[in-house]
């Protein structure tokens, strides 16, 4: 099992797609070890990891997001943000912080948004004067919100490979997203007070009116959404058709920004995007049961158990194990694979799996930012065309602020149980 490893690691770093790499060093561990019996089994598997119904939000909130995009919702949010705190020292800065903040509640993706946001906000910043590894700093951090306030694919996949409820999982990111964007802007605010950044005009109020008003359509998406999961008016899985139908009547009848001839590309983006998880989350399962097989799973839940049976450290051994997984392996693959080990050990602690979910989901997310395997990290210097190690040193301090965060998240967990305990009652 030490060669299939080393296998999966020099894979890895040939930068060879993580899916690929799951399924290759699956077949090669099958081979090797001489179970070919496992072959026949195999594509049975694969198809496995993907029969649950509540995968099924994931291609919806993907084309929600696209119908969102292209009925002209960024450039409102952006326009709305800038009317409120544009004219603060490092405005723009926290115009990029909160238009991601209500982005994330639309997209659902890190990735994507980390995509969409620099194209955006990297050029607008720098023609204001900031540097552009910072401005590409501060959009990859903010993209991070994606995963975390709903709807969020992560939190989708955790569900559904943990049995918790998606809806919960929902609720759940709700505090933790606001805490993150807060310790984003607190520290845009440091930086700005030491650089001694200019300050802007005012906007009027009655033009802060009006981009309130032209932005309401848009946020129609997240609001209908969380209300009535709130309220068990509709699941989550539902809850996303619903917002493709607001998407479609936002975009058409309201913005009448989304066009017949925009749709064709919309439905090929989300196919591709969906296809790409989807095949991810096939080879994780495969990978995740060839682990299965091996009792992986089992040594690392004897191992902890042995080390401690201290609930305060356990789980700080939790987010250092995970920040290592996060830096070489995809946040989904990751979760396919990890969560059924995990969740046998959570009853011993005493941690509650909606607790859990989200730092498991959020060690994973801050991956995406750190090398040598980050996507994000990637997606933003390619995009900004900023070099990787200009981008590094202008990320950490963001960094930093997110570890104290998970931190926080971690030993007060009521700061992610508060509201999914309200709905239960």
């Amino acid at each position: 099992m030490a060669i299939i490893f080393l296998i999966f690691i020099i894979f890895l770093l040939l930068r060879i797609p993580i899916a690929f790499v799951l399924g290759i060093v699956s077949i090669i561990y099958i081979v090797v070890s001489n179970n070919l019996g496992l072959l026949n089994t195999a594509p049975q598997r694969l198809f496995s990891g993907l029969q649950n119904y509540g995968l099924l939000a994931i291609p919806l909130f993907m084309l929600a997001g696209e119908l969102m995009n292209s009925g002209g919702i960024t450039t409102r949010l952006v326009n709305f943000a800038k009317s409120f705190v544009g004219h603060f020292r490092g405005g723009l800065a926290y115009v990029n912080v909160i238009a991601n903040t209500f982005l994330a509640s639309i997209i659902g993706s890190a990735a994507a948004q980390i995509a969409m946001m620099s194209k955006v906000m990297v050029p607008a910043m720098e023609k204001e004067g900031y540097k552009k590894e910072f401005s590409t700093a501060t959009t990859a951090t903010a993209g991070l919100l994606g995963p975390i306030i709903p709807p969020s694919m992560l939190f989708i996949i955790y569900s559904v490979g943990s049995g918790a409820s998606i809806g919960a999982m929902f609720m759940a990111g709700i505090i933790p997203g606001i805490l993150f964007a807060l310790a984003i802007i607190g520290l845009i605010a440091y930086i700005g007070y030491k650089e001694k950044w200019e300050t802007h005009e005012k906007t009027p109020w009655n033009e802060r009116g009006k981009s309130l008003v032209y932005v309401l359509p848009a946020l129609l998406v997240p609001a209908i959404m969380i209300l009535g999961i709130v309220t068990g008016a509709f699941t989550p899985t539902e809850s996303a058709a619903i917002a493709n139908v607001i998407a479609i009547i936002v975009g058409f009848f309201m913005y009448k920004e989304l066009k017949v001839k925009d749709i064709p590309s919309i439905i090929v983006n989300t196919v591709t995007s969906t296809a790409t998880v989807t095949m991810l989350i096939g080879m994780a399962s495969l990978f995740g049961w060839v682990l299965a097989f091996e009792q992986i799973p089992q040594y690392i839940a004897e191992s902890m158990t042995a080390f401690t049976d201290n609930k305060f450290i356990f789980l700080l051994l939790v987010n250092i194990f995970l920040l290592i997984v996060g830096m070489f392996l995809d946040g989904i693959a990751a979760l396919i694979i990890l969560v059924p080990i995990f969740m046998p050990i959570l009853p011993l602690y005493g941690v509650d799996p909606i607790h859990f979910g989200v730092i498991i989901c959020i060690n994973l997310t801050i991956g995406l930012l750190t090398p040598p395997v980050g996507s994000g990290l990637f997606i933003a210097s390619s995009i900004a065309k900023v070099s990787l190690e200009k981008l590094t040193r202008s990320l950490w301090p963001f960094l930093v602020a997110s570890f104290i965060v998970l931190l926080i998240l971690t030993y007060f967990e009521q700061l992610t149980l508060y509201i999914p305990s309200l709905i239960s009652k």
